[in-house]
C-alpha cells in the first residue's frame, strides 16, 4: 500500500555494511531448555516489495508492543542475515534512529533498544527499509528467482533473509497489507497470503503494476509468502459445508498447465475429507498453489498460498508414474491439512516441529488410505519408516521426535520428526479410537487456536478430552510368548517390554488370532493395552490352536521379537499365506525373505527356510482373491537398506548384501519362471483391453505386472538369457500406456549388460528424446542410470555430471543423480572408496551454493559405524577432509556429529 512506501529511500549506503563481513565465529548450538518468550512482539505488519531486476527493496512497518506473556518490555531483537539483507533505514514513530544510541547491529541481529520506544513502553511503529538481491540467492531460502518467477521459502529461517524481524514461530502477527510491485509484462501474477485486496498500474508508470493482499489470521513469519511471475493457471471453486465459496487456483509455468488437473482434484478431495473426518473447514476465500521448479523441500503450507516443488504437483500419464500420482495426492493433502495443524495452531518453537509435522503426516496418511487402500498405504508408510527412520535412529544424527538441541534447524526436518512423529500420533488414535481422537482434536483447537504451543499441550488435550493418562508413552522393544490349553480352549499371550525408562510405557498392540486348522480368523483385530513391564492376556472359547497375528497395522513403532529370540518360520509361512490382515500378511513374508537372504549372506541356507519361502511365494502368486498391490508388495524382497538394519551389531558388507539379495531374487525367478510368465501374460492381456486409469485397481495391476517383469528380467546369466530379458523389457517399454510401465522397463534395461547392452543404450536414448526437455522426466532419466546395477556406474554418473542438462543449482536435478547414487549401496560403498570421494567432493561443491542440500547429501557419509573397518576408515577420511574446510552451519553440524 502506498502509505508505507514513503520516507527514507534506499539509494544510500547500507547501515549494516559494517557487519556484512562478520568475523568468523563458531556455530551456535541452541537448546530446548533455554526457551524464553520474547520481551516485545510484532502484532501487525505492513510490507511493500518493489521488485526490479537485480534489486528488490522491502519496506516494512511493524506495530510493536510489549509481549503480554513475556517478562516485561525490553529491547526488541530482530533476526536478519546481513550477508543478503542490506539495512538502508530504520525509524520509530517517524523518527530516524541512531546506531549505537537507539539500535545496535551485530551478525544476525538488529536490536532496537528499549529507550527507542516512547516512554520506554516497548510499543511503537517501527519502519525498516532493506535491499536484497533475489537473483543471487542460490540457497533458495528467503526471496529468490526461479525461472520466470520470484518466490519465497521462509521455513525455517528464511524470513530473516528478506528483512529484519523476530523470525521465530511464537511471534504471530497479522500481515495486514502486503503490496507487491513489479514489471507488468514480465510478472503479471503478483500473489501473497490471505485474500486479494486490489491491484492496478503504478502511478506515473506504463510498465509497472502492483497488487495488495491481506491475511486476517495471525501467523509466524515462516508462513509468509510472495510470488511474482509470468505464470499460467487452472481455476476452480469449492463450497464448504457451511456454504462458503472458496476460489481455487493452481499456478505453474505456462507449458505445464495441462499437468495440474490431478492436483486440483486432490485439493478438493482433501478439503472434503477434512470436513468429514475432523469438522475442519477452510477459513479464507482464496486458496492458491504455485508450482516451482527450484525448491529445497517437497512443498510449503504458506497460509492461503502454498508453494510446491513441481515434482509434487505436476502429473499426467505420459510424465508421471503411479507413485508420482500418489505423492501428488498425499502432499497436496498434507499441505492443505496444515491450515489447521500448523497454521491456525502452530509450534511455540522449532523444537516442537513434530507437533505440526508428525500430526499432519498422520492426517495425510489417513487421507491417502481412505482415498485408496488402508493396507497398501500402511505397507508403503512402514517401508519408508524402516528404510529411513530406523537407519537414522541407529546413526550419529539420532534424536528424539522433539530434539534437545540443534545448530541448524534445517537439519531436523527428518524422518524421525515426520515419520516417527506420525507413529506416535497413530498410537494415540489406536488407544483412544477414532471417536476419542476426534474429541481430543476438537479440544486442542478450542484451547489453542491462534497460538503457538508445545507437544505437551497436544498430549494434554488428548488426555483431558478422554479422561485418560497418556504420560507413559514410548517405543520400547516388545517380546512375546504364548501357550494354548486345548482342554480349556484358552490361548494366553504374554507381552513384555524393555525400555530405558524407569516406568513401563503405555503401548497399543493390535492383535488377531487365526485358527491353525481352518485358517479362519477366530479373534478379529483387538487392541491390547500394554502398560506394565509384563502382562498376560487370555483369549477363551477357542476350539483349536491358533497363530497370533501380532502388531497388526504396525500399531506401535516397536521392535517385536519372540521371548526365546528364535524365528518361528512355520508360523510366518502360515501368516504369509493366510493372515486376514493385509499388512501382517505382507510383514510375515518380509520376515521370511529376510531370514533367507541373511542365511544366504552367511553361506548357511536352511532347506526348511527355503521351502517356507517358496511355499509362501507360491501361495501368494496363486491367490486370485488378493489385492493386486498387496500381492506385489508381498512378492517383493525387502530392500537392501531394510536388510542392512537387520544386521545391527554386525558390520555390514553392502556389496555382499547386494549380491545375496540378488541371488535370492534370481533363485525365486528361476523356481517360478513358468508361473511368473503365465501371470505376466494374463495381466498383459487383461490390461490391454482396458482404458488407462489411475485408480486403486488399475494401479495395483500395473504394480503387480511390473513386479513380475522385474523377476523375469533378473534371469540373465547366459548370453541367450540376456537377449531374452532385454527383449521382454524392450517390449514392456514399447507397449507401455504410461510412465509407470516405461519406468519399470527402463529400470530393468538400465542394468542390462553383455548381450543386453545395446537394448539398454537404445531405450535410454529413446527415453531421453521422448522427454523433450521435460524437467521431471529428465530427473527420472538421470536417476535410473545412477541406480543401475553395472560395474562402471560411478564412471557413468561422473559423465552425467558433465551432461548439458545437469546442474548443481537445481535441488531436484541434484537429488536425481548425486543423491540417487548414494542409494545404490553396492556402487557407493565400493571397497576402493571412490564412491565416498565422489560424494565428498560433491558435498563441498554444493555447500557453497545450497547448504540445505549439501548437508542432506553429507549424511550419506556419517553412517560409517555400520560398516567394516576398511570402509569405515575411508568414510571417516572424507569427513575429516570436509571438517577442515569452511562449512555452512548446516553441513558443519552433520560433519561434526559424523566424526564423534
Amino acid at each position: 500500500m502506498a502509505s508505507i512506501r514513503g520516507g527514507s529511500t534506499s539509494t544510500g549506503t547500507a547501515l549494516n555494511s559494517a557487519v556484512s563481513a562478520p568475523e568468523e565465529a563458531a556455530p551456535v548450538e541452541y537448546f530446548r531448555s533455554d526457551y524464553q518468550p520474547l520481551t516485545n512482539i510484532v502484532s501487525k505488519i505492513n510490507m511493500d516489495f518493489d521488485i526490479t531486476d537485480g534489486k528488490t527493496t522491502v519496506t516494512s512497518e511493524m506495530s510493536v508492543e510489549a509481549n503480554p506473556n513475556g517478562p516485561g518490555a525490553g529491547d526488541l531483537v530482530l533476526d536478519g542475515d546481513e550477508t543478503c539483507v542490506k539495512l538502508m533505514s530504520v525509524q520509530m514513530d517517524g523518527r530516524d534512529l541512531a546506531e549505537g544510541v537507539d539500535y545496535e547491529l551485530s551478525p544476525g541481529k538488529l536490536v532496537i533498544k528499549k529507550n527507542a520506544f516512547k516512554n520506554d513502553s516497548g510499543s511503537g511503529l517501527l519502519k525498516t527499509v532493506v535491499d536484497i538481491i533475489p537473483e543471487e540467492n542460490t540457497q533458495l531460502s528467503g526471496l529468490y528467482k526461479s525461472g520466470p518467477m520470484y518466490c519465497t521459502q521462509c521455513e525455517a529461517m528464511g524470513f530473516r533473509r528478506i528483512t529484519y524481524y523476530p523470525d521465530r514461530p511464537d511471534n504471530m502477527a497479522v500481515f495486514e497489507n502486503v503490496r507487491i510491485e513489479a514489471d507488468k509484462e514480465s510478472y503479471p501474477a503478483l500473489l501473497s497470503n490471505g485474500n486479494f485486496v486490489k491491484s492496478g498500474d503504478v502511478e506515473g508508470s506504463s510498465t509497472r503494476h502492483f497488487a495488495v493482499w491481506s491475511d486476517p489470521f495471525p501467523k509466524p513469519s515462516y508462513l509468509f509468502c510472495v510470488v511474482a511471475g509470468n505464470l499460467g493457471s487452472i481455476k476452480s471453486s469449492y463450497t464448504t459445508t457451511s456454504g462458503k465459496d472458496v476460489h481455487l487456483e493452481i499456478f505453474s509455468e505456462k507449458e505445464n498447465v495441462n499437468k495440474l488437473d490431478y492436483a486440483m482434484e486432490s485439493l478438493k478431495r482433501s478439503m472434503k475429507w477434512d470436513e468429514d473426518k475432523f469438522g475442519l473447514e477452510y477459513d479464507l476465500g482464496i486458496y492458491n498453489i504455485v508450482a516451482v521448479n527450484d525448491f529445497n523441500m517437497g512443498a510449503m503450507e504458506n497460509k492461503g498460498l502454498n508453494v510446491f516443488n513441481t515434482a509434487y504437483v505436476l502429473a499426467d500419464p505420459s510424465t508421471a508414474t503411479d507413485t508420482d500420482y500418489e505423492r501428488v495426492e498425499g502432499v497436496i493433502g498434507h499441505e492443505y491439512f496444515h491450515n489447521w495443524t500448523g497454521n491456525r495452531v502452530t509450534c511455540r518453537d522449532w523444537f516442537q516441529l513434530t507437533l505440526k509435522e508428525g500430526l499432519t503426516v498422520f492426517r495425510d496418511q489417513e487421507f491417502s488410505g481412505d482415498m485408496g487402500s488402508n493396507a497398501v498405504n500402511r505397507i508403503a508408510n512402514v517401508q519408508g519408516l524402516r528404510a529411513g527412520q530406523f537407519a537414522e535412529d541407529a546413526g550419529p544424527m539420532s534424536h528424539p521426535i522433539r530434539p534437545d538441541s540443534y545448530i541448524s534447524m534445517d537439519n531436523f526436518y527428518t524422518a524421525t520428526v515426520y515419520s516417527k512423529g506420525a507413529e506416535i500420533i497413530r498410537m494415540y488414535n489406536t488407544l483412544l479410537g477414532e471417536e476419542g481422537f476426534r474429541k481430543g482434536m476438537d479440544l486442542y483447537f478450542k484451547r489453542h487456536d491462534g497460538t503457538g504451543v508445545t507437544c505437551d499441550d497436544f498430549r494434554a488435550a488428548m488426555a483431558d478430552a478422554n479422561d485418560v493418562d497418556l504420560d507413559q508413552f514410548g517405543t520400547p522393544t516388545i517380546t512375546y510368548d504364548s501357550e494354548f490349553d486345548a482342554e480349556s480352549g484358552v490361548f494366553k499371550l504374554t507381552l513384555s517390554q524393555t525400555t530405558n525408562s524407569e516406568k513401563p510405557f503405555h503401548i497399543p498392540i493390535s492383535i488377531g488370532l487365526i485358527d491353525k486348522l481352518t485358517g479362519e480368523e477366530v479373534v478379529p483385530t483387538t487392541v491390547l493395552e500394554l502398560k506394565e513391564s509384563t502382562q498376560t492376556f487370555e483369549f477363551p472359547g477357542l476350539k483349536n490352536g491358533v497363530i497370533p497375528s501380532i502388531l497388526r497395522g504396525f500399531s506401535a513403532p516397536v521392535k517385536l521379537i519372540s521371548a526365546d529370540g528364535d524365528i518361528d518360520e512355520e508360523s510366518l509361512a502360515f501368516l504369509a499365506a493366510r493372515d486376514t490382515d493385509g499388512f501382517n500378511r505382507w510383514e510375515a513374508g518380509q520376515r521370511l525373505f529376510t531370514s533367507l537372504v541373511l542365511q544366504q549372506l552367511d553361506g548357511k541356507m536352511s532347506e526348511a527356510t527355503t521351502n517356507n519361502v517358496y511355499e509362501a511365494f507360491a501361495r501368494t502368486l496363486a491367490d486370485s482373491s488378493m489385492d493386486s498391490s498387496i500381492k506385489a508388495y508381498a512378492l517383493t524382497l525387502p530392500s537392501e537398506s531394510t536388510l542392512a538394519e537387520e544386521l545391527s551389531g554386525s558390520a555390514v558388507d553392502p556389496v555382499a548384501l547386494h549380491e545375496s539379495r540378488g541371488a535370492m531374487r534370481v533363485a525365486i525367478a528361476r523356481k517360478f519362471e513358468k508361473e511368473l510368465l503365465s501371470a505376466y501374460e494374463s495381466l498383459s492381456e487383461d490390461m490391454a483391453r482396458k482404458e488407462f486409469k489411475v485408480d486403486a485397481e488399475s494401479v495395483g495391476k500395473r504394480r503387480l505386472r511390473n513386479t513380475i517383469m522385474a523377476y523375469l528380467t533378473s534371469i540373465k546369466e547366459s548370453a541367450e538369457e540376456q537377449k531374452s530379458a532385454a527383449a521382454l523389457a524392450t517390449s514392456h517399454y514399447d507397449t507401455a500406456t504410461g510412465m509407470t510401465d516405461k519406468m519399470a522397463a527402463l529400470n530393468a534395461l538400465a542394468s542390462m549388460d553383455g548381450e543386453g547392452a545395446s537394448a539398454r543404450d537404445k531405450i535410454l536414448q529413446k527415453f531421453y528424446e521422448e522427454a523433450n526437455g521435460d524437467a521431471l522426466v529428465l530427473n527420472k532419466w538421470f536417476s535410473v542410470q545412477a541406480l543401475a546395477d553395472l560395474p562402471d556406474v560411478l564412471d557413468r554418473v561422473k559423465g552425467l555430471i558433465e551432461h548439458p542438462d545437469f546442474t548443481l543449482s537445481n535441488p531436484n536435478r541434484c537429488r536425481s543423480l548425486i543423491s540417487a547414487f548414494t542409494m545404490n549401496a553396492a556402487a557407493f560403498h565400493a571397497a576402493n572408496g571412490d564412491g565416498y570421494k565422489f560424494i565428498s567432493k560433491s558435498v563441498a561443491d554444493l555447500d557453497a551454493l545450497n547448504p540445505q542440500i549439501s548437508s542432506r547429501l553429507g549424511r550419506s557419509l556419517i553412517q560409517w559405524r555400520k560398516y567394516d573397518e576398511e570402509r569405515a576408515n575411508l568414510m571417516k577420511a572424507e569427513l575429516g577432509k570436509l571438517s577442515e574446510m569452511k562449512l555452512s552451519d548446516d553441513l558443519f553440524e552433520v560433519v561434526t556429529l559424523g566424526l564423534k
